[in-house]
């Protein structure tokens, strides 16, 4: 054998056992989600509807909030046991959950082992909710397979470039080196990606060599611009996967051409326990069956076979709080057609209603929104939007909750000044935020469409 075959060999045992630390049952799941992937849809279908039936009935005796909706709709567990019988719940939304909370908190909650997690998503309104430690390592699975239909292999280097969605948060300098070492990974932040950080990404990249690059959409095609304007040579990797945002076609064209290699579509939601990746056909993303039941539905929340709809989420072993039928608030389009590449899971041609949310800041840095969620989620806020006014003017405006004070608005401005000292901060306390005729509040609005920097880093993106 030789350096390389061994190398990749340790790599990948390493990576195995840093996961099998926390669920025991990582590769054997693995495994079995890669044998899966051939299985006939009637097959994959017949698996969730068998786990829908298991999840459904423990929603009904030990979750106060759906014991109570099927006693209003006058409905028994038994009356949802295929996937055309979700029409007939009501469609879930982080609203209810809010407003909800405690009647979803279930009956046998201190028998189990589950995480605390927080998404903010397109809509600006932040979720807290529990995440079962089997459904996070099972979606960690999912999420190695998906990359596997681009060629990636477990233990492959790979780089990350992106926010706290993808786990790239603060940690001790130790932790973090560790985890980087037993994934083979290295991660960079989309929210300092000035000059001299892109710079710096460059060079570990060219030192460390990535199989992979795995990033936010705007992300990437913003690091590939800054490549070509500095004429600065980059180590091409073996493919390259966005997520969190909508790819369009001139991102797509622009990033593949900097990086030289091929471009793949992801998209996955922790809190729906939902996902969909594209292969080397490029023929629209394989959705995923094993953890969850996405449903493409009309404005009547009436499931579709084909064409554009809001999508919705089941997550199938997210016990510790089940989400059923949930509102993602992305719109997708549905294909009736099979991928060329074999696998029979059902395509989504495209996620319609994700977008790039960009800040730049006076001193020219590019920050990704996103770094908005990770502040604004834990200090008490309903809801938020992020206006930018100027390169130095930002707008926050606020919908608090129980417990907010002015306190919360000083550590707020403080985080964020030592992202930009020359950002000038305005706060707004509002009792609600303006919604667009979709019903939905925009986290990011970006008022520098007319500004020189803008339109040199975006003017080939077509919205």
């Amino acid at each position: 054998m030789n350096y390389d075959k061994q190398t990749s060999k340790i790599k990948k045992s390493i990576f195995i056992l840093a996961h099998e630390a926390g669920d025991i049952y990582f590769y054997y799941n693995y495994k079995k989600l890669i044998k899966n992937q051939w299985s006939s849809l009637k097959e994959l279908e017949s698996s969730q509807e068998k786990q829908l039936v298991h999840l459904i009935e423990f929603s009904y005796k030990n979750i106060p909030y759906y014991h109570k909706v099927f006693r209003s709709l006058d409905l028994l567990p038994e009356d949802i046991k295929k996937i055309r019988d979700l029409e007939k719940l009501p469609i879930l939304t982080k609203d209810i959950i809010r407003n909800n909370w405690n009647e979803f908190l279930p009956a046998n909650i201190n028998k189990m082992k589950f995480y605390k997690r927080a998404t903010g998503g397109s809509t600006g309104t932040p979720l807290k909710f529990r995440l079962s430690k089997a459904d996070r390592f099972l979606g960690g699975a999912l999420l190695y397979r998906g990359w596997g239909y681009g060629g990636y292999r477990l233990g492959a280097k790979m780089i990350f470039l992106a926010g706290a969605s993808l786990d790239i948060g603060p940690k001790s300098n130790i932790l973090k080196k560790g985890m980087e070492f037993a994934r083979n990974i290295k991660k960079f932040s989309s929210f300092d990606m000035g000059s001299n950080d892109l710079q710096r990404y460059s060079d570990i990249a060219n030192t460390f060599k990535p199989e992979f690059i795995r990033g936010y959409a705007s992300s990437i095609y913003f690091w590939a611009r800054w490549l070509e304007n500095s004429r600065e040579q980059i180590y091409s990797p073996s493919g390259l996967f966005c997520t969190a945002e909508k790819l369009y076609p001139s991102m797509r064209n622009k990033i593949r051409q900097v990086f030289n290699c091929e471009i793949y579509d992801n998209y996955g939601l922790n809190d729906g326990g939902v996902s969909a990746f594209e292969c080397s056909e490029h023929c629209g993303l394989h959705i995923d069956t094993e953890r969850g039941i996405m449903e493409i539905v009309s404005e009547d929340g009436t499931q579709i076979e084909r064409g554009e709809g809001h999508i919705l989420a089941t997550s199938l072993f997210n016990y510790a709080l089940p989400f059923i039928r949930y509102d993602t608030g992305d719109i997708g389009y549905l294909l009736d057609s099979v991928c060329s590449c074999g696998r029979k899971y059902k395509l989504l041609r495209e996620i319609i209603g994700r977008t790039m949310d960009l800040l730049i800041t006076p001193e020219g840095k590019v920050i990704h929104g996103n770094f908005f969620d990770d502040i604004i989620m834990i200090e008490n806020i309903r809801e938020y939007q992020i206006v930018q006014e100027s390169l130095e003017k930002v707008i926050i405006k606020l919908v608090s909750g129980d417990g907010f004070d002015d306190n919360c608005l000083l550590k707020i401005e403080e985080i964020i000044k030592k992202r930009s000292s020359g950002w000038q901060i305005e706060f707004r306390l509002l009792d609600k935020i303006e919604r667009t005729k979709a019903g939905k509040s925009k986290i990011i609005i970006n008022n520098l469409t007319n500004n020189n920097i803008y339109n040199l880093l975006f003017q080939d993106v077509n919205i």
